[in-house]
């Protein structure tokens, strides 16, 4: 159990010589994860049953040649299309603020350097080292929070074209 506290001790302690934008930063990952986990679920389990279902009902209706019937289909695919791109334009976004946020912690931990240098002339150097740690942390953590992102995302965009295409190739139509 006493691992535990030790692991706890150092998150907080990089949470604290990271500054206040790390709780942001860790804040978006922690949404950003969980939509990218949720698209993976849905990827896996929702949208297999929808396929089959929309896959089935198009099988099982009469007309398939008629203007009307290519509607349909159009519609269908159209439905099925923004089940698939749902929250990936966001989840773009939110690999996108990632390394900006990690930017605002380097302004904010320059300013308290500068601050510092402002104060005591430039002879503290223990607390401008704070100042720089609070500058260069949140600028690492803001990158490997969009390099994670960065991947899952272009495999979920990836998985949704394949899957777009797929639906356009399982509602045959007869012309």
């Amino acid at each position: 159990m006493f691992w535990f506290y030790d692991i706890y001790d150092a998150i907080n302690s990089f949470f604290d010589s990271g500054g206040p934008v790390l709780w942001l930063i860790a804040g978006l990952l922690l949404v950003m994860w969980t939509m990218i986990f949720e698209r993976v679920w849905y990827f896996g389990t929702t949208h297999r049953r929808l396929i089959q279902q929309v896959v089935n009902n198009w099988n099982t209706r009469e007309d398939i040649k008629s203007w009307r019937a290519h509607r349909i289909r159009e519609a269908t695919i159209s439905r099925v299309n923004l089940c698939v791109d749902q929250n990936l334009q966001i989840i773009k976004t939110l690999v996108t603020l990632c390394p900006l946020l990690g930017l605002l912690g380097t302004v904010t931990g320059m300013i308290e350097v500068f601050n510092i240098l402002a104060i005591t002339g430039g002879g503290d150097a223990r607390s401008m080292a704070s100042g720089v740690s609070k500058a260069t942390i949140p600028t690492m953590a803001g990158m490997v929070a969009a390099l994670s992102g960065v991947f899952a995302s272009t495999w979920l965009s990836r998985k949704a074209e394949r899957e777009k295409e797929l639906i356009q190739d399982q509602l045959t139509i007869e012309h």
